[in-house]
Parts: C-alpha cells; structure tokens; sequence
C-alpha cells in the first residue's frame, strides 16, 4: 500500500515544478552556458569523499565511502521536518532521475545524513523518503558526529532553533557531488534547476567533470 505524501512534501514538489517552469525561460543567469560546462558550483581544489560510518534508514551500519564506491553520489545534510529546502532538492533529484536512462541514473545514489537526529529515526527517514525515491538513502548519527563530518567538508554546523518539540534546525542547502575518482569536484546550493540536474548528472556518471 503506497504511503500518504505529507502536506509539506506534497507542497515542496509543486514549488519544485514551478522552479523548472522558471528555468525554461532562462531565469537566473546573465548568459546561457556552453554545452560542456557543468552547471554545479566548482571546487578549487576538488574534496575527497568522506570515510564514516552511520547507521542507515534499514537499521544497520552504512560506511559512506566502501557503500557508495562505484557511484555517482550525492550527498546532502538535511532533515525531514524541513519545510523548503530538503523536499524540494529530493523532489528535484527524484523527477530527474525517473527520466534519464537506466545506464546513468542506476549509477547514481542519493544519500541525505540527517541534521536532526532526536526526531529522525532511521523509521521515519525511511518514510519521508520514499516519497520521492526509494533507493535514497537515509543516514543517522548523533548531531556531534554529523557535524565533524560536515567540518570536514567545509561545512557550517548544524544548528537548532526554537524550544520544545516544533523547532527547526539551521544547516547547509548545498549537495556534494562525489564522482566516480573518490572526490567531489562541484556542488550544487538550493535553487540548482532540474535541467542543471538533467545535464550534468550523466556528465559525472560518465567521468566528464574535468573537461569543464
């Protein structure tokens, strides 16, 4: 029996579809860019893929770097009460993913940490989402072990907001991409459209990050 979609995730995807309707009229850049320049925001010096373990949305052990070996991974730090950031990247990745061929998007894996570990069980990451692809990954560790690994990627900490149990948690809108050489060469901040996900994702399956 297929799961209910939430109001917020309902209303993420609906914003996500108007930001690819804006991009289709070339909002937000001052010049159309050249066919093999990727669209994700450059490294000057490219990140080496983490090596962490955390426990996955499945309830066992997840070692990002053995785990992901082989793929195209996109790694984001979210939670799932997030109101606008965190379903509208997963909404976007999600809608592109489900219109390239097979041979690039099963080289791609999605793996959100998240910020929020007192209400995100691995239970719930595993509902929300589910929403919008089941093969994403949820990862979940205590907020001191998560946020070492987001200083370590340069980073800011996450950051809660608010008392009780409807508080909100301050963290980074941007996904890392690492490629297939074990490091991340581009990243992409919230606003990033679903035809800069359709371009570049098959670029990276196909090791073209560094003829940009």
């Amino acid at each position: 029996m297929s799961r209910p979609v939430p109001k917020i995730t309902r209303r993420a995807i609906l914003s996500a579809s108007s930001l690819a309707l804006l991009s289709l009229f070339g909002c937000g850049r001052d010049a159309p860019p050249r066919p093999d320049e990727l669209r994700g925001t450059p490294y000057n010096e490219p990140l080496q893929k983490p090596d962490f373990i955390l426990t996955s949305s499945s309830g066992g052990p997840f070692s990002f770097r053995e785990d992901t070996e082989g793929f195209v991974t996109l790694l984001f730090f979210g939670y799932t009460h997030c109101p606008d950031v965190c379903p509208i990247h997963m909404a976007n990745i999600a809608a592109v993913l489900s219109t390239l061929p097979p041979r690039v998007a099963n080289q791609v894996r999605v793996v959100m940490v998240t910020t929020d570990p007192d209400r995100d069980t691995p239970e719930r990451l595993r509902q929300w989402l589910d929403n919008f692809n089941p093969s994403f990954v949820g990862l979940r560790g205590s907020l001191n072990e998560v946020n070492d690994i987001q200083q370590g990627l340069g980073l800011p900490p996450a950051s809660v907001y608010g008392e009780g149990e409807d508080y909100s948690v301050g963290h980074s809108a941007r996904v890392i991409a690492f490629t297939l050489d074990n490091r991340a060469h581009v990243s992409y901040p919230f606003g990033t459209r679903q035809t800069d996900w359709a371009h570049d994702l098959p670029e990276l399956v196909e090791g073209k990050w560094n003829t940009r």
